[in-house]
Order: C-alpha cells, then sequence, then structure tokens
C-alpha cells in the first residue's frame, strides 16, 4: 500500500509524523480472518500463523498479502560511551563486523539468505562514534537528524516487509540507557551482559547509565531528545526507518533488545506507533521481555539469541512465510469438500 513520501525535514516534522500515523486497512485485515475462518481446519489450530497472515493483509493494504519483496536494513554505528570498558569487544570490530557483512560473512548473511531476503548494511559515521554520553549529548540535534533520515531513506518503496537490526559495539549500553530515559527504573533495571561482559561488566554498564540519566534527566521529557541524549546512530536511524515503513504502508518486523528500545522512542511519541511492527523474538538480554512487556509485544519465537544484526528477524520472516503458505495454499471447506464445523 504505497503512499505518498513525506520526508521530514526537521525534528519537528518527525515528531509530527510520529503523532499522525496512518491506521491498518481493516477491510483486508477483515477479508483476510474470513478466509481463515473457512480453511480446512479448526477455527485458530494454527496459532500465531493465523495472526500473522492476517497482520500482513492489515499493514499491507491487501488480501492475500505478499512476501516477494522482503529488505533486511542493518544499520552500524559507534559509540562513545564504549570508552568505559562496557564492552567485551573494543569498537573497531563495528567496522571490521561490517567488512564481514560485505563478504557474505556474517550470520545475517547466512540467515537472510535462507529466508530469501534481501540485505542492505548502512554504515553511519564509523569513524566518528557518539559522544561519551556520561559527559555530554551523545548526538545534537543535526546528527540525529542525519541519523534519522540514513533510516527514513532506506526504506525504498514498494516493499511487502522490512526487518530492521542493527551492529554497533557498545550499543547494549546505549539501548538500556535508552530505556533507563524513556521509562526509568536506572540502570540496574536495564544493564545485561551484551557481548558477554561479566557481572563486573554489567555493574559498570549500570553505573554508565545512571551517571547518563543523572545529567540528561531534564531532557528525558521529550522521547526525541532522550534519544540524542543516550541513544546512538544506529538506534536513531532504525526510528527512522520503521517511522517511514507505517507511513509507506510496510509492516516490520523487529530483532532484538537494541532495535525494540529504538523503536520504543515511536511507542513513546505514539501510543499505537508500533501497530504495524511485530516482535521477531525475546533476546536473551535479560531488560528484552521487560520492554516488550512495556510495549505489549508479543514475541513470535524464544531461541535464546542475543546477536543483534537482525538474525532473530530473519528467523521470524521463515516462520512468516509459513503463516503465509498456509493462508494462500490452503483450500477451503467448500472447495476440498470436507465437511465445515458445526456452526461453521
Amino acid at each position: 500500500m504505497t503512499r505518498p513520501f513525506k520526508r521530514p525535514t526537521d525534528l519537528a516534522a518527525v515528531a509530527a509524523l510520529a503523532r499522525a500515523l496512518p491506521a491498518g486497512d481493516q477491510v483486508t485485515a477483515a477479508a483476510a480472518a474470513a478466509r481463515q475462518h473457512r480453511l480446512t481446519k479448526p477455527h485458530g489450530s494454527l496459532g500465531r500463523l493465523e495472526e500473522i497472515a492476517i497482520w500482513l493483509a492489515r499493514w499491507q493494504g491487501r488480501q492475500p498479502p505478499t512476501l516477494d519483496r522482503v529488505l533486511t536494513v542493518v544499520f552500524a554505528g559507534n559509540h562513545g560511551v564504549a570508552v568505559h570498558g562496557i564492552s567485551a569487544f573494543p569498537i573497531e570490530v563495528t567496522h571490521q563486523m561490517v567488512e564481514n557483512f560485505a563478504v557474505g560473512g556474517a550470520a545475517i548473511n547466512q540467515l537472510t539468505r535462507a529466508a530469501g531476503s534481501e540485505l542492505v548494511v548502512v554504515p553511519l559515521a564509523l569513524d566518528r562514534p557518539t559522544r561519551d554520553f556520561t559527559v555530554a549529548s551523545a548526538m545534537d540535534d543535526g546528527e540525529l537528524m542525519e541519523a534519522l533520515l540514513a533510516g527514513w531513506d532506506s526504506v525504498t518503496v514498494p516493499l511487502d516487509l522490512l526487518l530492521v537490526g542493527e551492529m554497533g559495539i557498545g550499543n547494549t549500553t546505549a539501548a538500556a540507557a535508552l530505556c533507563a530515559a524513556l521509562y526509568g527504573g536506572g540502570g540496574v533495571a536495564w544493564a545485561g551482559p551484551g557481548t558477554g561482559v561479566d557481572a563486573e561488566g554489567v555493574r559498570r554498564k549500570a553505573m554508565v547509565i545512571d551517571a547518563a540519566c543523572e545529567r540528561h534527566g531534564g531532557a528525558f521529557s521529550d522521547p526525541l531528545a532522550c534519544l540524542a541524549r543516550v541513544g546512538g546512530r544506529e538506534l536513531a536511524a532504525m526510528v527512522g526507518a520503521v517511522l517511514a515503513a507505517r507511513h509507506q504502508g510496510v509492516p516490520v518486523l523487529l530483532d532484538g533488545f537494541v532495535t525494540t528500545a529504538a523503536a520504543a522512542v515511536l511507542h513513546r511519541l505514539s501510543p499505537d506507533g508500533l501497530d504495524h511492527c511485530l516482535a521477531a523474538h525475546a533476546s536473551a538480554e535479560p531488560a528484552h521481555v521487560r520492554l516488550l512487556a512495556s510495549l505489549g509485544l508479543d514475541p513470535l519465537l524464544r531461541l535464546g539469541m542475543r546477536l543483534g544484526e537482525a538474525s532473530g528477524a530473519a528467523v521470524a520472516l521463515a516462520v512468516a512465510r509459513s503463516a503465509l503458505a498456509a493462508h494462500t495454499g490452503m483450500q477451503s471447506f467448500d472447495e476440498a469438500r470436507v465437511a465445515p464445523p458445526h456452526g461453521g
């Protein structure tokens, strides 16, 4: 369902677009639900596969929905807060992993190939890490807008489904700080092992988050200001991509903790800001389940993954393809000459 493309020009326009959101197509959703009711199975017996098919129809604005044009976008950014030793890896790894993506050697290359998605990787000023947000705002308004637009521009319609993910050493700390800014609770509530730091590393992360909240707390009433103060370029780009997808009639599969933290900005700007999104999975990062509950998102999968890179979303794409295959390929009771259930 392609709509006129209204590219925002400033942060006020971004906020306005996040609060003036097109709704899904209830007519196509009802048609998809009616088809599910007629298929040769007990009603509801395919569980969430039925929900996924109806969700695709609602947000694509067509019945039957399709998954011919699926795009996975991975945004990469570096974080100044990494100077505090909050990651098991140095920030050089972000650039090295981007090179690995380019040659097809990363997990997401294999998973998108298996699931049938195009993969695009967008590095964001990797030679200019965001500022250490314990002493300054991670991004100024211009840098935030630049990153938001990088995400916005990545949504090249027509698309049937968008998967978003990230790569960035230090970004679980930024994501946790963003959650603390948006929802409160401090560092202890949101810090986790990320790339695999030990208990002392998690304690350092919590202290860094608390320091950021103390410095920037006065700005936390504005979700976009939260993103600028304690976020990162790749988080901002995911906000822009998810918002553009909504305005272009493209449903979205969200990946793990960092992706969901970025998407939470849109939820704080508008309670229905993520209605076009499904949570692909619940990651092993402890705060992810808490965040999903805050957003009212029920994850499709629970596989203990914590890689990022849109890897969980790519696995969930295979589930979505199964949902679509059942929705479009099964016969109705009439077509199969099978007696429907009593009352059906």
